[in-house]
């Protein structure tokens, strides 16, 4: 089925237009806001390319896997703007776009299933979702530099090798400013003032400057400290735009903003931000290298779950900040050992399960399953089964059991599985890992069994 007929096909089971406020994608989910549910999810699950649905709040979200999310999005924006002149369809442009009716609705549907904290979690995300892309191409340089280096040493001093140490660190060197365009945009103030204010606690200059008996220390606080910056500059540049004259707006404002961020950065909220950081940094080492296997098994364990209620938006800043200070993330080598278990609950099922279609849906979603996409063995076997989840689970508890004896961490974000290994600082023990998730989740889903589903 192509890109187009997969939209055509997901449109005709939530339609009309009317119905669909708002449309736009994540890295492997098709996510619609909708004015009523009053079709059937079985329906949508049943669209050869869908691999799962799930409800987040406001959000239906359909996964169809990375890559194809963004293309079909692309085409059922496309179908929702021919509907406006398709007779057949007979829908308006106000019924596509949202009247005020709709928009109204739409706002009372969010205020109902939103939860502040969900709200702030879908902001983080928001920042730092554009940053995967980079994420994972620099890491995955750094990553395979590192194994090419390690085998061959005096290849450290080539031309070539130095320009894409370079390319590979680009991304996190420049990580402040990045992230301060996108919060900005987030938080409502025009990006490339978030930028600045992203790069005024950065600048090396500030080395050179003491205060209040102290040195500061350029880029303290990492992203959480952008974060807090941009956020009380795009309410200061919101307030500012009401009360200067108009005439003057366009000069003042920017000046104004600038100005006093970059004290209040610096005196108040930079500071906080690194006190906020380096405990982030200090209870994540000190949780692994005091709670070793245990606090491993813990976190790989509970992941799952923590995916599904959608909280695991909020440890990408985490991630992130430990990479910029320590070179590497100790939480994600343990996190992605619950997409391992997946894997291995996914092979028992295949062994057990007499249900030809279930076959297929694992056999179809195994290899992506193990370059590190889980939803669609999540939303597609473990998940409507019940029990593999739970056997899931539990190999990712021993994955990440294995990850935390060993301190293995990596230097990338926006990947799991096998594609991770080429970017830890101990590829053998991730490999052991791996594998331990794979058997421990194959053996506990294979003991606790599962209700096998009828042929339809």
């Amino acid at each position: 089925m192509t890109n187009k007929e997969l939209a055509l096909e997901i449109y005709r089971v939530i339609g009309p237009a009317g119905n669909i406020l708002h449309a736009e994608n994540c890295m492997t989910r098709l996510r619609l806001q909708l004015k009523s549910c009053n079709f059937s999810k079985d329906e949508l699950k049943k669209i050869v390319g869908v691999m799962g649905v799930s409800e987040a709040g406001p959000e239906l979200q359909i996964v169809l896997g990375p890559g194809k999310a963004a293309k079909v999005c692309t085409e059922f924006k496309a179908l929702l703007v021919s509907a406006t002149k398709s007779a057949e369809l007979g829908q308006t442009h106000a019924d596509i776009f949202g009247e005020k009716v709709g928009e109204s609705l739409h706002a009372e549907i969010k205020a109902k299933n939103s939860t502040p904290f969900k709200l702030f979690l879908k902001k983080i995300a928001n920042i730092f979702m554009p940053l995967i892309p980079a994420f994972i191409g620099c890491g995955l340089i750094t990553g395979l530099l590192n194994v090419v280096l390690k085998i061959e040493p005096s290849l450290a001093d080539a031309a070539i090798i130095k320009i894409l140490i370079i390319a590979g660190n680009a991304v996190f060197w420049g990580l402040n400013f990045f992230v301060g365009v996108n919060a900005a945009k987030e938080f409502g103030g025009l990006p490339i003032l978030g930028g600045v204010l992203g790069v005024v606690i950065s600048h090396p200059l500030l080395a050179s400057v003491t205060l209040f008996g102290e040195q500061l220390v350029p880029g303290r606080g990492g992203v959480i400290a952008v974060i807090l910056v941009v956020a009380f500059s795009s309410w200061l540049e919101k307030k500012l735009h009401k009360i200067v004259p108009e005439i003057l707006d366009l000069f003042l404002t920017p000046f104004l903003v600038i100005v006093i961020s970059s004290l209040v950065a610096i005196v108040v909220l930079q500071p906080i931000g690194g006190l906020l950081s380096e405990a982030i940094g200090a209870l994540a080492i000190f949780g692994i290298a005091q709670g070793g296997a245990i606090t491993g098994f813990v976190l790989g364990g509970l992941y799952l779950p923590v995916v599904l209620m959608g909280l695991h938006q909020g440890l990408t800043p985490i991630h992130a900040e430990l990479i910029s200070r320590t070179g590497v993330t100790i939480l994600l080598p343990i996190l992605a050992m619950a997409g391992a278990g997946q894997v291995g609950a996914a092979i028992a099922v295949y062994f057990k399960t007499k249900n030809s279609r279930l076959k297929k849906t694992i056999a179809s979603a195994l290899p992506v399953g193990i370059m590190g996409v889980g939803e669609p063995l999540i939303y597609g076997v473990t998940l409507p089964l019940g029990k593999p989840f739970v056997g899931a689970a539990i190999g990712g508890g021993f994955g990440g059991a294995v990850q935390a004896s060993y301190v293995v961490g990596v230097s990338v974000l926006g990947i799991s599985g096998l594609p991770l290994a080429a970017t830890a600082n101990n590829i053998p023990a991730y490999l052991l890992g791996l594998v331990t998730a794979y058997i421990v989740g194959f053996i506990a889903t294979w003991l606790i069994g599962f209700d096998d589903p009828k042929e339809e």
